[in-house]
C-alpha cells in the first residue's frame, strides 16, 4: 500500500509523544514556575495560566484563528489583569511550555529510526508556546536529525486543518503531494489538513475515518507493517 510514498509527514502530539497538555483544573502550575524563579503567588500564576490555557483553547478550533493563531505571549497580554515584567511573561512562558510538552517513549525513538531508514521524514506540528523545548527534546532523545524539514505552528500561527503547513513542506521536501503521507491522530486536524493539501493520511491512536489511507492503532503497528 505504501510503496509509492518516498515522504511522511508525521503528526507529534499523540503520535510520537505522549503526556502532553498538562491543563487540567487541578494542575499547579507554580511549583515549576516558582523553581525558574517566578515572583507571582501561587493563586495568581494558577489563575492566570488557566486563564491563557483557556484563551487559546477557544480559538483553537475555530476556523477564523486557523491562519493567525494567538502566541502565548499575546495571549497573556489579553487575559493578565496585572502589570508584568518582561522576565516574568518569560517565566510564565516557559512554563506553559513546561506543561505542553511531553515525553517521547524509547518505543517511538526506535520507530522513529526505523521508518528514516524507509523513508524522508518530515514533520507538521501544531504547538502553542515556542518550539526551543520541543527541539532540545529531540535533540536529547537523538532524532532531531531524522527530519528533513518541520513546520512549528508557533513559528508562524498557522494551525491545523489548514493545508498551509502540510504545501509548505511538501514543497521543502522537494516531493509531489502523491509522493507523501501524512501519519496523525486528529480526524479533524491531519486528515483534515492533508485532504485539503492534497495528501493522503494514516490515522493512527485507534480513530477511523474512511477518509483516511489505512487506520493503525499507533504508529508502531504502522511501522511493523512497513518496514
Amino acid at each position: 500500500m505504501f510503496e509509492s510514498k518516498k515522504a511522511i509527514l508525521l503528526d507529534m502530539n499523540g503520535t510520537f509523544m505522549f503526556g502532553e497538555d498538562r491543563f487540567g483544573s487541578d494542575e499547579d502550575y507554580s511549583e515549576y514556575y516558582h523553581g525558574i524563579g517566578g515572583e507571582l503567588e501561587k493563586s495568581s500564576v494558577n489563575r492566570l495560566i488557566a486563564k491563557v490555557y483557556a484563551y487559546l483553547d477557544l480559538r483553537y478550533p475555530d476556523q477564523r484563528y486557523r491562519d493567525n493563531f494567538p502566541s502565548v505571549k499575546e495571549a497573556i497580554s489579553a487575559v493578565a489583569d496585572l502589570s508584568l515584567s518582561h522576565s516574568e511573561i518569560d517565566r510564565i512562558i516557559n512554563t506553559f511550555s513546561f506543561h505542553e510538552h511531553g515525553h517521547i517513549p524509547q518505543q517511538y525513538v526506535e520507530a522513529l529510526l526505523a521508518l528514516a531508514g524507509r523513508f524522508t521524514l518530515a514533520a507538521v506540528i501544531d504547538i502553542w508556546a515556542p518550539k526551543e523545548r520541543w527541539l532540545t527534546t529531540f535533540s536529547d532523545r537523538g532524532i532531531d536529525g531524522l527530519f528533513k524539514a518541520i513546520s512549528f505552528s508557533s513559528d508562524h500561527g498557522v494551525v491545523k486543518p489548514s493545508p498551509k503547513p502540510f504545501r509548505r513542506i511538501v514543497k521543502a521536501l522537494g516531493c509531489r503531494e502523491q509522493d507523501c503521507l501524512v501519519i496523525g491522530d486528529s480526524v479533524r486536524r491531519d486528515l483534515g489538513g492533508a485532504s485539503a493539501a492534497g495528501v493522503d493520511c494514516v490515522l493512527v491512536g485507534g480513530v477511523h475515518d474512511s477518509r483516511a489511507i489505512a487506520c493503525y492503532p499507533n504508529l508502531l503497528a504502522f511501522k511493523d507493517d512497513c518496514c
